[in-house]
Order: C-alpha cells, then structure tokens, then sequence
C-alpha cells in the first residue's frame, strides 16, 4: 500500500505524534507531581491535588509505554544505541516513574502525618525527575551522542553520566520541568475548586509560563549560534537498506536551523511554541482556565515538534562518529515490518483515544474539599 520510503516517513510522524500525546496527558500528571509540595499545604490541599489526577494516571501512562514500543519496533538501531547508552538515566527514569504508583496507592494507607509527607515527598520526585530528565536526553540527542558503530553494526558507547550534563542539555532539563510545570497547573486550574490550591497553581503556573518563553529563546540561541548540530553530506536514498554506515555525515554548528530554510512552513512549530506559552500565561492571569489549558498544550506540541522537525532527518546523531548517525532512512526496520504495524496501529490507536476521552468524560469534574473528606473512594 505504501512504498519503503513513505513508511519511514509516517512511523517517523508517528513517532512525534507519540511523543506528544504522552507530554500531553502523562505530562499534566507529572507537572502536578512535581507542583505538589508548593502548591498545597495541608493534608486535605494535597489530597485535592493528587485526587485531581488520581483517576487517569495509570491510564496516561499507555502514551510512554507506546512510545517506547514504537521505537523498538520502528527504529531498532535507535532503541539499542539510546537504550543502551543512556542505561543509568533510564533507570533514574523507572526508578522515579515507581514511586507513583507506591506513592498513590501508600500514602492515605495511614493517617499519620509523617507517613503521609514521606509518600508525598514520593510523588513530588516522581514527577520532577522524569521532567528532568527527560529534557536532558532530549538535549544530548541533539548534540550528539557519544557512540560508534563498528563494521558489524555493534554499537559501542563511549560517554561517562557527567558528559550528559552541559549548559545546554540543563537548559533542555530545564524547560521541559517548566512546560509540563505549566501544564500541570493549568491542569489544576481546571479540576480543582476555586481557593487556595487553585490560587497557587495560578502563580506558579505564571512563573512556569514565564520560564518557558525565556528557556526556549535560551535553547533556540544555543542551536543557531552554538557548535550543535548535524546534516548529511551527499544524496540520500529513501528506499535504501537500514544500514547507518552507508550514509556520510557531518557536525555542523547551526545545521538544525536549515531545514527551515528549506521548508519555511517549519517556522510555524516554535511560533506555536511560544504563542502558546503565552496563550497559557494569558489564561492563568485573567482566569480564564481553558484557555490556559490549552495554551499549555499548545506549548507542548510546539515545543516537541520543532525539535523534531529541527533534527530531521536525524534521529540519534554520533558525536564522537558523524557517519554512525541513525537517521530516518538508515535506522528503520523492514519494509514489511513497518507495513504490519501501521496496521496494528490504524486498528488499535483510534480504541485507545476513544477510551482515553471516555475516561475524561467520565471523571470531569472539579476536585472539592467537601469531595475530599467524604469520598470513599479517593486516595
């Protein structure tokens, strides 16, 4: 049905798409997570926060899980190569990730305060580390990872964690805590009632607003006048075998700013980026809780989108070996692999977002204090 060349094309689109419906639902979870301390104060305001997004955090989760699937199936290089070099952030990640559910379905198990904060502490670093670090890989992938390719295709990686951690990839860190921050308190602007938390949630979610517009102007500084960058030296053949050695590569400060040159459409993806941060802060100030909603959404997919765009069509670029660069068209799996699962996915996404908006529908509605104390079946 569809040519070599046009499945890479989609799975990578996919791929994005992937990742954006996991910042956008799971990364609301995690942005309140990492809000909660701040935000609420007493035991019934945290019960408030974390019941806001008690009934569909598990269900979120799909959205990773996925994204992870996808690029095991869809680009096998790349899941070897990251999965591999980037072992011990991964396991920060799981490890952070674990404490969630430990930490709803621990915390209300008694009532003593002490044991309350500790799970709550829990939660807090379930979601401000995944943002952290999450951000940060996405830094260092698009300055290159410090890995090799050998005749055989072994993948050999020769960085240390402390590499991973430059001005720039902190920069990334950064502005990924602040968008889902953003995110997370839109959320709760949205869900739970009016008073205290909700006024919390407004102010953070301002300087979260704030802090996103300056970071991604920070970031686009670094890729356009910094020494990051990429871009494949020579023709390309779309329909070539999966083999990253046959491709020629090289650094290039800058590089990840010419496709917007070569498709000026692009230039729409970091306007997106920065009119919703500012559509998001203009909703938190003037109350008006949708809009920030979605301008934080708005935010996220710009965000996410312009680095994918930026980079293409390098997925995994080498830093220590440009021609071992894993790109769209040298990293993917075969062509009838891709094929079964574009229809594995036509079948069963559409199930999984019918679901996921029957779920919301469902638990739409704001959190109260009244709800908190009487509720039986909240955390």
């Amino acid at each position: 049905m569809f040519d070599y060349e046009m499945l890479r094309l989609i799975w990578w689109a996919l791929l994005g798409v992937l990742l954006i419906g996991f910042a956008l639902t799971d990364g609301f979870d995690l942005g309140v997570a990492a809000l909660l301390p701040f935000v609420a104060r007493s035991d019934a305001e945290r019960r408030m926060v974390i019941n806001s997004i008690g009934p569909t955090w598990e269900g979120n989760q799909v959205w990773f899980i996925l994204g992870g699937g996808a690029i095991f199936a869809a680009w096998p290089f790349v899941y070897a190569v990251s999965f591999s070099g980037f072992y011990l952030a991964m396991f920060l990640v799981l490890a952070a990730l674990i404490l969630r559910p430990v930490g709803f379905k621990y915390r209300s198990k008694k009532p003593d305060a002490a044991w309350r904060a500790r799970w709550d502490w829990a939660l807090f670093v379930g979601g401000l580390v995944p943002a952290l670090v999450f951000g940060v890989a996405v830094g260092n992938v698009m300055m290159g990872a410090p890995f090799r390719l050998d005749g055989d295709l072994r993948a050999f990686y020769d960085g240390t964690l402390i590499e991973l951690f430059t001005p720039f990839t902190l920069a990334c860190g950064l502005l990924s805590v602040t968008m889902l921050g953003l995110h997370g308190a839109a959320w709760l602007s949205i869900k739970v009632e009016h008073g205290p938390v909700h006024d919390r949630a407004r102010a953070f979610g301002t300087v979260a607003a704030i802090a996103s517009i300056a970071l991604f102007a920070i970031g686009f500084a670094f890729v356009a006048w910094g020494d990051i960058g990429y871009r494949v030296v020579g023709t390309v053949d779309p329909f070539g075998p999966s083999n990253p050695l046959r491709m020629t590569a090289e650094r290039a400060g800058g590089a990840w700013l010419d496709n917007y040159a070569a498709y000026p459409w692009m230039m729409a993806l970091p306007v997106v980026g920065f009119a919703g941060a500012v559509l998001a802060l203009a909703g938190i100030r003037g109350r008006r809780e949708a809009l920030a909603f979605a301008g934080s959404s708005l935010a996220a997919t710009g965000i996410i989108a312009t680095v994918g765009c930026s980079m293409f069509p390098f997925i995994l670029p080498s830093s220590i070996d440009a021609h071992s660069s894993l790109t769209v068209w040298n990293a993917s799996s075969t062509q009838k692999t891709l094929g079964i699962m574009l229809f594995v996915t036509v079948v069963f996404l559409p199930i999984v977002l019918a679901y996921t908006a029957w779920a919301y529908r469902v638990m739409f509605g704001r959190v109260t204090s009244e709800a908190v104390r009487t509720n039986p079946d909240f955390y």
